[in-house]
């Protein structure tokens, strides 16, 4: 069968392109790494500091969370316009502006002196944040082996597990003690050193000067990428359906002391970590596999969750556990769109994390709902399972039209 017949969603194989590092492989990734822990950090840290923010704007802590909410309607929106804007950049100029837009609005958010200011502020930093993390992954599948692309793939993710575990708690610590201007200050001084790190270790590839916008959002009528996208934006709500209020749940069912609860939140910050570590090593055996595992050992363990919320010890287990199911899914869909996203892989891989930004709002709203109408916590595990099956049946879908098409396997070359 010649590429002129392959059906519509079927790409002919072929073996990714290797871009040689100018300072060795291990120095790149690490500056991506670092980059996705920098970004990772100035996502989550509102969240913690949230009460030092609000107080220092005489706001409630509900009116201090839309700007949690601008950051995230600026990922939404970011991720296809600076990507389908910077169609004919190459991918280092493209991670060289965003790092520098997020370096801004980190800045801004520091010197505006209301509340609607920095509510916009935020939301310009949010813009880059979806094609930082894509493009990234992308630039590190080009330095590796095919067989490799998980790792990669995975060890840049991982920043993200990274400043749970530590960028946001750090972030909590420097607004308590100096205010939450400082701690963005910081925030945004590393994204400079960020910038200077991909400027000076990333190999500089060529870029498409004859791409265009209109080919980036043609590409991207694939059937498979649009059912990953999907697969990422059911799949990871249940997550953050937990994740939401498992402060609540300590203090108000399990009533674990206030110590215990950081110590809780490290736990799901190490289960982040373990989960994008086990999914990429998966990933470069089996991929199918790696995302089937994820989707389904999440809903047991969401299950299991609603069963164990006044035992400590059992539900420390299970809030390792359901962090390392879910964030395993992270490599296999996002290597999985190199794969499918043919002309569109940069606006794929960017969209990903417009998926998974909302995942975030669709668990946080079904949690809030479920609440709402008095179903209790035990519920959140429950809904965090019902949205992990959806993101099962449509992974599943997605290969039944790709073994209906005639094709077991599709090998794109990121290019």
């Amino acid at each position: 069968m010649s590429p002129e017949t392959l059906p519509p969603d079927a790409l002919p194989p072929a073996v990714a392109p290797l871009i040689p590092p100018p300072h060795g492989r291990t120095a790149a990734i690490g500056v991506l790494t670092f980059g996705a822990f920098v970004v990772g950090t100035g996502e989550f840290a509102i969240m913690g500091m949230l009460p030092e923010f609000a107080a220092s704007l005489g706001l409630s802590d509900a009116d201090a969370g839309y700007a949690i909410t601008a950051y995230a309607l600026g990922v939404v929106i970011g991720a296809p316009l600076i990507t389908i804007l910077g169609a004919r950049l190459s991918r280092k100029e493209l991670l060289l502006s965003m790092l520098l837009l997020f370096v801004f609005g980190n800045i801004l958010s520091i010197c505006m002196p209301t509340p609607g200011l920095i509510e916009v502020a935020r939301f310009i930093t949010g813009l880059p944040h979806g094609a930082l993390f894509g493009i990234s992954a992308l630039v590190a599948a080009t330095m590796v082996e095919r067989s490799r692309r998980g790792w990669a793939v995975g060890r840049v993710l991982s920043g993200i597990a990274i400043s749970t575990l530590i960028g946001a708690p750090f972030s909590t610590f420097a607004a308590n003690h100096f205010g939450w201007r400082i701690a963005y200050l910081i925030i945004g001084l590393f994204g400079l050193l960020t910038f200077f790190g991909v400027w000076r270790y990333i190999p500089a590839d060529q870029p498409n000067r004859r791409n265009s916008p209109l080919r980036e959002v043609t590409a991207m009528g694939n059937t498979q990428v649009l059912l990953t996208l999907l697969t990422a934006a059911i799949g990871f709500g249940g997550m953050f359906a937990i994740y939401t209020y498992l402060t609540s749940i300590l203090q108000h069912v399990t009533h674990v002391p206030e110590w215990a609860v950081m110590l809780y939140m490290v736990i799901w910050g190490c289960g982040m970590l373990a989960g994008a570590n086990a999914g990429a090593w998966i990933v470069d055996r089996k991929l199918d596999l790696a995302a089937i595992l994820a989707l389904g050992g999440s809903a047991i363990v969401m299950l299991t969750f609603a069963c164990v919320l006044e035992q400590p010890i059992a539900l420390a287990v299970i809030v390792f556990l359901v962090p390392s199911f879910v964030n395993g899914l992270g490599p296999a869909l996002q290597t999985r769109l190199m794969d499918f996203a043919g002309d569109a892989q940069t606006l794929a891989a960017s969209l990903n994390h417009s998926a998974f930004n909302i995942a975030n709002a669709l668990g946080a709203s079904l949690g809030s709902m479920l609440l709402a109408h008095q179903f209790g916590y035990s519920a959140l595990g429950i809904g965090g399972a019902v949205l992990s099956c959806g993101g099962l049946a449509t992974y599943l879908l997605a290969l039944l039209l790709l073994r209906r098409s005639g094709q077991k396997e599709i090998r794109q070359p990121i290019v």
